[in-house]
């Protein structure tokens, strides 16, 4: 079954600690956070503290707390994510001129390696940097905010990059799947090949309970 990795940008930071707890407690072992500087993308989201506050629970837990990098000059800030407690740091493509070197700076500071792509960045950006990676995030949708459509062109880019990664024999690198994930989405993303589906709105943004979201989340995607 695809893993789902709750986004905290969707979450209510009034009680964010709750919130996080809820998610873990419904066996989830992923927490998502995005990290957007207002250069890059259009948005100003979250620093290293907020990462920081929600270790303690992630880590009881033993689950995976991730750092998404939409950031420019990701690199300067790398060290800082790590510190503050994630487990993986995810850079985009569009943001790493030296992108084989910014991905050997995570490794050797101890965090899982994983990669990002925009909606229009094509596969072959990455494809020398595949032995280098534990995970490949597409974006399913324009980075920025949350609450936006999937973009079903996606789908098609999820599957090439199974293929892809299968004929590098990679085939245990994660697919990543950010934007647009919800209960009529998400069954198509694990068709087409993603392992872990991000999901914010669909999980803390309406009247049901956490738990009640993640249960439909998990039912729709069969």
């Amino acid at each position: 079954m695809i893993e789902i990795a709750p986004s905290i940008l969707a979450a209510d930071f009034s009680r964010l600690g709750q919130q996080v707890s809820d998610a873990l407690a419904c066996g989830v072992k992923r927490i998502h956070c995005d990290i957007m500087d207002g250069h890059f993308v259009p948005n100003i989201s979250m620093g290293p503290a907020i990462v920081q506050s929600i270790k303690p629970f992630v880590a009881k837990a033993g689950a995976i707390l991730e750092s998404h990098l939409m950031i420019e000059e990701p690199e300067r800030y790398i060290g800082d994510f790590v510190k503050a407690g994630a487990d993986l740091v995810t850079v985009h493509v569009e943001t790493c001129p030296h992108l084989h070197r910014t991905l050997q700076q995570i490794r050797e500071l101890g965090a899982q390696v994983g990669v990002t792509l925009n909606p229009a960045t094509p596969l072959v950006s990455l494809e020398e940097v595949l032995g280098d990676v534990d995970l490949i995030l597409v974006m399913t949708v324009n980075p920025g905010f949350g609450g936006q459509e999937f973009i079903p062109e996606t789908l098609e880019k999820i599957a090439r990059l199974k293929e892809m990664l299968a004929k590098r024999k990679r085939a245990h690198v994660h697919i990543e799947v950010d934007g647009g994930v919800h209960t009529a989405t998400i069954a198509s993303v694990a068709k087409a090949g993603a392992t872990i589906a991000v999901t914010g709105t669909a999980v803390f943004s309406n009247s049901a309970s956490v738990a009640e979201n993640i249960a439909a989340l998990r039912k729709a995607a069969g």
